[in-house]
């Protein structure tokens, strides 16, 4: 982060200057998206790590998950107020919902991805694959075929914190489940660290982050883009470099942007990088913490949500996003 950026925002008051400076215009093709009079708003602080955040707007409230305390947490719109909405949660990370409200997650504890029924029982969509168990399902997204697509790279079988230390039985890979025929299969498995995933607004290109970073000092810090068929990936190529720092979640808006986290690479990077479809920065979201994860949400789909290390963010923007329901 710049001076001039940290001299006019104070994060532990919660003071904001009109126009946020924060908030940055990369470049003009951005500006459009930016509310002069809504500046970033630190909604809540007190997780360990702040993961998968997903918006519920039959309920008006937000789900996300904190890691390494192992629980899930839920803060209201209309009130401001924060609870635990599951504990324990198996170490649940990454959350969507599909096209029927239901909630879909991935478990590091558990090492799977489950349903939360309307009821709120619990459906395991899939542990294993081959006969072998999953490494610790990340990221997931749902197909409006209802297929689920989900990342694997096995971060919480690495240690205890967030998860149960145990060894790899699987590649670290990309998954589609067709929740029709109960089938598995591999989607891409050329990655080092799959991470965050999402599909284009109209669903004929799949976004896949590889976080090999995070391991290996020379290893992949980028955003993937493939083209979608069948079920299947095609011409994948880099979408966007994200060095010094490294991308996580990532969502669409209504218009093709790619709206990613970022983080570890430096103060610098801390925040959000929103992405025009031909892979050019446009413009940055600062923040004083490494992001991990995103999404869309509120009753037009035009407020942000940014979980980041210990707090979760939002802020208001003109951009809507693609994701549903």
């Amino acid at each position: 982060m710049n001076e001039s950026f940290e001299s006019h925002r104070d994060w532990d008051r919660g003071v904001v200057r009109y126009p946020d400076p924060a908030i940055k215009v990369v470049d003009e093709r951005f500006r459009k998206y930016v509310l002069w009079a809504a500046g970033v708003e630190r909604l809540h602080v007190g997780s360990r790590w702040a993961e998968g955040p997903v918006w519920f707007g039959d309920g008006k409230y937000l789900v996300w998950s904190d890691i390494p305390n192992n629980r899930m947490l839920r803060w209201c719109e209309e009130t401001g107020a924060v609870s635990v909405f599951r504990s324990p949660s198996n170490n649940s990370n990454g959350n969507t919902r599909d096209r029927q409200g239901r909630m879909v997650s991935c478990e590091h504890g558990m090492r799977r991805v489950i349903r939360t029924e309307h009821d709120g029982t619990i459906t395991v969509l899939i542990d294993r694959y081959d006969g072998k168990r999953l490494n610790a399902p990340n990221d997931v997204v749902v197909h409006s075929d209802d297929s689920v697509w989900f990342t694997d790279p096995g971060y919480g079988i690495l240690g205890h914190y967030e998860g149960n230390k145990a060894d790899f039985e699987l590649p670290t890979r990309v998954y589609r489940l067709d929740l029709k025929t109960g089938k598995a299969s591999v989607v891409a498995e050329d990655f080092e660290k799959p991470n965050g995933i999402c599909f284009s607004p109209d669903e004929t290109r799949l976004y896949v982050v590889d976080t090999g970073i995070s391991h290996n000092p020379n290893g992949p810090a980028h955003i993937r883009r493939f083209e979608v068929k069948d079920g299947k990936l095609r011409k994948g190529r880099i979408f966007a470099d994200m060095r010094p720092g490294t991308a996580d979640g990532i969502r669409a808006d209504i218009d093709g942007n790619i709206w990613s986290s970022s983080g570890w690479g430096g103060p610098q990077t801390n925040g959000v990088c929103c992405f025009a479809p031909d892979g050019d920065l446009i413009g940055k979201i600062h923040l004083p913490e490494p992001a991990s994860n995103l999404c869309f949400g509120g009753v037009k789909k035009n407020r942000l949500f940014i979980t980041a290390s210990q707090s979760l963010y939002a802020v208001y923007v003109e951009a809507l996003g693609a994701q549903r329901p």
